[in-house]
C-alpha cells in the first residue's frame, strides 16, 4: 500500500490536520511544528493531541512526520540562535510524545562561514543536550540541496553528524527528492546508483521518510525550488520507479510541492495510480 500524505497547516489544530488529510485521499501528513519562518507556537492542546493520536489509529494512519521551523540553525555562529534551536527542539519533543508513531524532521542548518566540519560539530552538540535515551520520536536529518553554507549537502555530512552524536545510532535520515536532485545526486536517472551509495555511506537501515517534490533546476543546481510532480527536471517516469522501488515503497512519502490543498488531491491520486501493489 503507498502510504502518502502532503504538508497540512496545524493552524486549525491536530485533529483537523488528521480529517483534512483522510479527505484528500492521503494515509499521513506533514505539518511545521510552529511558525516556519519565526518560531512563535500557540499553546499546547493536550486533548487535541490525543484526539488526533486516536483519529490516527482508527484510520490506520502511516506516520506522520512534524517539521522543525526553517529558522532553527543549530550551527549559526551566534549563541542566542543556537539556544533557539535547544529550546525548539525540547519544547516539539515534548509536545510529540502526546503522538506515538509521530517523527521529527529538521534541516540540520547552515555553518555561515564557519566551516562544514565546525557546523557538524555544533549540530552534533545541540543533539546531545535534547535528545536522551528516554525520548521515544525519532529524530530525522534532511537531506539537503547544498545552497549557501548548507550542512548535510552529501551522505558523507548526514554521516559525521550521526557519528559525533551520543544518540547518533538513533537518528534517521528523511530523504528529499528535489535536495538530492540539486545536490549532484541523479535520482531521476540513476536511482539505483543513488541508494546504492545511500546504502553504503548510511545504510538504508537509517531510511524512514521520504519528501517527494520534484525540481525547477537540474542536477547539481543547489538550488532547493520545489516543482509539483511531473513538471521538473525528475519527472513523473522517475516517480513511478521511486514510489515502487522494493527498497523504497513502504516508507511513508510527503508532498512539499508548491500547491494548495486541491493541488494535493490530485498528486496523491496520480502517484496512486502509479502504485502497483504487491502480488
Amino acid at each position: 500500500m503507498l502510504h502518502i500524505g502532503c504538508h497540512l497547516s496545524c493552524a486549525r489544530g491536530y485533529l483537523a490536520m488528521g480529517r483534512q488529510a483522510l479527505s484528500i485521499g492521503a494515509d499521513t501528513f506533514q505539518f511545521f511544528t510552529r511558525n516556519p519562518r519565526g518560531g512563535s507556537v500557540k499553546p499546547f492542546d493536550r486533548q487535541d493531541a490525543q484526539a488526533l493520536a486516536a483519529f490516527l489509529r482508527e484510520h490506520r494512519f502511516a506516520p506522520i512526520l512534524a517539521h522543525a521551523p526553517y529558522t532553527l540553525n543549530a550551527c549559526a555562529a551566534e549563541e542566542r540562535i543556537r539556544a533557539f534551536a535547544v529550546r525548539t527542539l525540547r519544547e516539539d519533543l515534548e509536545r510529540l510524545s502526546f503522538l506515538p508513531g509521530a517523527m521529527l524532521n529538521f534541516h540540520p542548518g547552515s555553518h555561515v562561514g564557519q566551516g562544514a566540519k565546525e557546523g557538524i560539530r555544533l549540530i552534533a552538540r545541540m543533539l546531545d543536550e535534547v535528545y536522551t535515551p528516554q525520548i521515544q520520536t525519532p529524530v530525522l536529518l534532511e537531506t539537503m540541496a547544498g545552497k549557501g553554507s548548507e550542512v548535510g549537502r552529501s551522505f558523507e555530512e548526514l554521516r559525521e553528524i550521526i557519528q559525533a552524536a551520543r544518540e547518533g545510532d538513533r537518528l534517521g535520515v528523511c530523504l528529499d527528492t528535489c535536495h538530492v536532485m540539486d545536490g549532484g545526486y541523479d535520482i531521476a536517472g540513476r536511482l539505483e546508483d543513488v541508494l546504492a551509495e545511500f546504502d553504503r555511506v548510511l545504510g538504508l537501515s537509517r531510511l524512514r521518510a521520504i519528501h517527494l517534490n520534484d525540481s525547477k533546476n537540474p542536477l547539481g543546481s543547489h538550488k532547493d525550488r520545489h516543482a509539483r510532480i511531473g513538471e521538473g527536471y525528475i519527472g513523473l517516469e522517475a516517480f513511478g520507479r521511486i514510489i515502487n522501488h522494493p527498497q523504497l515503497r513502504n516508507l511513508p512519502f510527503y508532498l512539499e510541492t508548491p500547491n494548495e490543498i486541491e493541488g494535493y488531491e490530485r498528486e496523491i491520486a496520480l502517484l496512486r495510480g502509479l502504485y502497483r501493489e504487491e502480488s
